[in-house]
Order: C-alpha cells, then sequence, then structure tokens
C-alpha cells in the first residue's frame, strides 16, 4: 500500500495546504475523501471547475480525444480541437475580438498579453490597479498588488508597472460614485505625475477583484477607465481569469459594465480543470505581434483545447449561467440575512456566483481571526471555502455554475452554524 503520507513529506514546502483532505474523487459540487468523508466544495478549485467536477460531458471528451491526440506543437502541426474552440470562442465574444493565441496558465496568459500590448504600440509602461493578481511569475508578480507575500523576497521587481487606486468603496470609506470619480482623478494624476500616455502601452484590470477581495466596481468607473484609455491610445486588457465563463452571471465579468477590451485573458473556468489559457485581442493588434517572439511547447494542448470545447457547450446546454444568477440571488440573499444576525459581517458583494463576505471588528478594521475561525468552522463541517484580501479577512464564495438550490442551502446552514460556533464561542 502506498505510503502517502511518506510522499506528501517530500512535496516542496514553498505550497501551502488549505487542508489534510487526501482526494480520491470527485463529482459536481462535492469532493469524496479517502477517509469517506463527502465535502461541499465552495472554492472549486480556485474558480477552475466551473462546470462542477468531473463533468460527464467534458469527461467524455477529454477521454475521446486522448485516445486521437495527446500532443500536436502548433508550430509544427493544425489539430481540430483548437480550431474548434476558436469557434465556440467566438459564439460567446464579441466581433472585434478575433485573435486567439493559447497558453497553459493564468500568469503565462497575462504575459503573452503584456508582450503583445508592448509590441503592437511599440511602449513600454503598463498600469495596475491596488489589489489585483496578475500571476507569480517575474513579469506578473510585479502587476500583482494583492498581497505582499506574493512579492516579498524577489525585489527588485520588473520595471515599468505603476500602480492606480481600485474603487473599493468600503476600504476607502466612502460611497460608489465618491469612490469611482476619486479613483479616475488618481488614474489621469498617474498619467501627468508618473508614467505619460506616449510611453504606456496598457491597462491591466480585472473587472471584479479577485485576490484583492471580490470587489465589484462601480460601472461609471469601468466606463471611465475605458475612455481614458481611448483618449490617450492607451491599450484596455481585462484579466478575465478569475471572473470568465460564466463566474459573474455573464460570460465574462466584463459586459456587466457596458465595455469592451482591446486585449483579454482568459484561464481557470476554460476547461474546467484542464491547464490552458489564452490571449484574446483584437486580430489588428496580434498582426503586429513579431512573429516567433512568443510561444510555448504545449500552448493549446489538444486534450485541453477539447476540454474547453466541452465546457463552452456544456455551459450553454445545461443553463449554467441562467443558474448563476438565480443561485447567486439565493446566496446574497442567504448571507444579507445572516450579516443582519452577525455584524462581523460587514459587507456582503457580489455579481452571479462570484460573491464575498467581508469580515470587520467593531473598530471597522479588517479581522482576519474571525474571518479564518469561520473558514476552519467551515471546514470542520465539510464544508470548504476560501479566504481572500491583503487582510484574510473576506470568505469568497465560488460554487460552481451548476450548483443546486439544495446545496446553496446546506452550505448558508453549515455557514451558520460555523458563524455561531467561532463567534459566540471563540
Amino acid at each position: 500500500m502506498t505510503d502517502y503520507k511518506d510522499n506528501f513529506d517530500h512535496l516542496s514546502p514553498v505550497w501551502t495546504h488549505y487542508s489534510d483532505v487526501l482526494v480520491d474523487h470527485a463529482e459536481g459540487s462535492y469532493l469524496y475523501a479517502t477517509d469517506g468523508r463527502r465535502i461541499l466544495d465552495f472554492t472549486c478549485g480556485i474558480g477552475v471547475t466551473n462546470t462542477g467536477h468531473c463533468h460527464p460531458k467534458v469527461v467524455a471528451a477529454i477521454r475521446q480525444q486522448a485516445g486521437l491526440l495527446l500532443h500536436g506543437q502548433v508550430n509544427l502541426v493544425t489539430h481540430k480541437p483548437m480550431l474548434e474552440l476558436v469557434a465556440e470562442l467566438r459564439t460567446i465574444l464579441p466581433a472585434s475580438l478575433d485573435g486567439f493565441f493559447f497558453s497553459n496558465s493564468g500568469a503565462e496568459a497575462v504575459e503573452g498579453a503584456l508582450k503583445l500590448a508592448r509590441h503592437a504600440t511599440r511602449k513600454t509602461n503598463v498600469i495596475v490597479f491596488q489589489g489585483s493578481f496578475h500571476g507569480r511569475t517575474v513579469a506578473t508578480m510585479a502587476m500583482t498588488t494583492s498581497k505582499t507575500s506574493y512579492r516579498n523576497g524577489y525585489q527588485p521587481l520588473m520595471p515599468g508597472v505603476f500602480v492606480a487606486p481600485y474603487p473599493y468603496a468600503l476600504r476607502y470609506g466612502m460611497d460608489e460614485a465618491a469612490v469611482s470619480q476619486w479613483c479616475l482623478e488618481e488614474l489621469e494624476a498617474l498619467l501627468q505625475m508618473q508614467t505619460a500616455p506616449e510611453e504606456t502601452a496598457a491597462m491591466f484590470i480585472e473587472p471584479v477583484l479577485g485576490e484583492g477581495g471580490y470587489v465589484v466596481p462601480p460601472a461609471p468607473f469601468l466606463k471611465g477607465v475605458r475612455e481614458m484609455c481611448d483618449r490617450n491610445g492607451i491599450l484596455l486588457v481585462v484579466d478575465e481569469i478569475q471572473s470568465g465563463f460564466g463566474r459573474t452571471g455573464q460570460w465574462f465579468g466584463y459586459q456587466h459594465f457596458g465595455i469592451q477590451p482591446d486585449i483579454m485573458t482568459v484561464a481557470k473556468g476554460l476547461a474546467s480543470g484542464m491547464p490552458i489559457s489564452g490571449v484574446i485581442s483584437r486580430l489588428d493588434l496580434m498582426k503586429k505581434w513579431l512573429p516567433g517572439s512568443h510561444g510555448g511547447t504545449y500552448g493549446g494542448n489538444a486534450v485541453a483545447a477539447a476540454a474547453g470545447v466541452a465546457t463552452i457547450r456544456a455551459i450553454k446546454e445545461d443553463g449554467m449561467i441562467e443558474n448563476a444568477v438565480a443561485r447567486g440571488a439565493q446566496l446574497l440573499a442567504g448571507l444579507a440575512s445572516l450579516q443582519a444576525a452577525y455584524p462581523h459581517i460587514t459587507e456582503v458583494r457580489g455579481l452571479g456566483l462570484m460573491i464575498a463576505t467581508e469580515f470587520r471588528d467593531p473598530a471597522g478594521k479588517p479581522d482576519k481571526a474571525t474571518t479564518k475561525a469561520v473558514q476552519h468552522a467551515c471546514a470542520d463541517r465539510n464544508l470548504m471555502l476560501l479566504t481572500a484580501g491583503p487582510w484574510d479577512n473576506i470568505i469568497r464564495w465560488i460554487p460552481p455554475l451548476n450548483v443546486t438550490e439544495a446545496q446553496i442551502t446546506e452550505a448558508l446552514a453549515i455557514f451558520k452554524a460555523s458563524l455561531e460556533a467561532a463567534i459566540a464561542h471563540p
């Protein structure tokens, strides 16, 4: 018999571990551990398994493609799954986003978008927003500001990255209109004081802040950013890696705000757990990318691409986006009811099934201790949730898009019991 504990001890400790769960198998909204536990998974592998674990349509596509072609390097041959994936993506994207480059991870996609923006504009600098998470590679680490632990010990980071405030109304103590206006003014100031438009290639923004706390910006802010980019000849790159593929109740988060990006990055929910990501842009921009200056051995892998095709089709055929809207409303209402009873929950917010509960103490300061206590109490009751935010004082809810009404009710009951255990009896 395999000694899993001994092998576990040989994994690099750079990986932190949320739990001691050893998974035997998974299905839908549940993980099944080797010790017999059934765990309600409201993390989706950090927003990856949007179609639930092992969706039968995705599994069937993977099995079929694995018997046909495992790997066909894109510089050498073209394979059908990649072209089918392009076709499926074009059905859910505006006609203007008609150029595609595939890679393996979210960070790779962001680096690809950065390189594309620099080549297309012949400019060097980029602007990101406070609290953003774009990856942990050398370039994307410089663009990530959600937590110092992602950057600590790696300085100096890549130059040419400038940071503007994100309209996080609760953090700044403003209403949405005021915070939106202030952030736009600060962004204008950044272009006057730190990086001039003629040297700024792009602005990278998450339409809903991810690791930074599941913050939904006011629509006027994103419209203002789009207008500012247009006025100054700057590309707008929307990072949909965590918010894409139905997560927010639309195919992509930017669709809630009446804007369109010049470049978009996708990953996570694209293929239900298979490693694939993409840079999507106007084809005229792609044609300015110097051939051979970017690439990769595994990008657009045939099996992963087939899983991507099956994922998009399953989301459509099973009505998952409509379900995300309905179940998201149910979850928001249930959490708002608990907020009224537990004032440690300062705010409940989100779009679709990308929802946050933020905990603050009576003085209004981020309350990490209570947040973690509630998270651990939920884990003890077989509900898996993640925290977020620079202070880890936010619990984020990321159930699969095909979660049922009964499962949301089950999760809310566990959360209520966990609040009582963690707060009444710390």
